[in-house]
């Protein structure tokens, strides 16, 4: 890869690694109820990159087609959920969850998006945009409360 900004990452076993190159395309936390089946966590953030960015390093994951088009990679071993990836916005891209990242500390999340279905009794305390549905194209329907 090139000498940009490099990230890293893997599973809980270390059986799957990956590296990513670049910028990601946006940072958001998402609250949808297919995240939240497909991880067990109340909320989920991810490293949205265009999935040339993306590079599996060791390891074969394992891939679930959630939906038509849309496919959830994790490691076959261990079970730590990896990726969505799918099309998103007219581009192909693959979304790493930043709990996978070997240094999450330098990614700071940007927006909520799916904000419309959270469990109504979690909330993150910060001024990010919340979007209802998708983030993407369209103008946050409010902002968090002040922190």
């Amino acid at each position: 890869m090139s000498d940009e900004k490099k990230t890293t990452g893997g599973c809980l076993c270390g059986a799957v690694r990956y590296e990513a190159v670049g910028e990601p395309i946006y940072i958001p936390y998402c609250h949808c109820e297919s995240c939240r089946k497909a991880t067990g966590a109340p909320v989920v953030m991810y490293l949205v990159l265009h999935t040339e960015q993306v590079r599996f390093t060791k390891g074969e994951r394992k891939i679930y087609e959630s939906s038509p088009g849309v496919h959830r990679a994790f490691c076959s071993d261990c079970g730590t959920p990896l990726t969505w990836e799918g099309i998103w916005a007219g581009r192909t891209v693959t979304e790493l969850h930043v709990g996978t990242l070997d240094k999450p500390d330098g990614f700071v999340p940007d927006r909520h998006a799916f904000h419309g279905e959270r469990i109504s009794w979690f909330d993150v305390a910060d001024r990010l945009p919340r979007h209802k549905g998708s983030s993407v194209g369209t103008e946050p329907d409010s902002f968090g409360p002040a922190v």
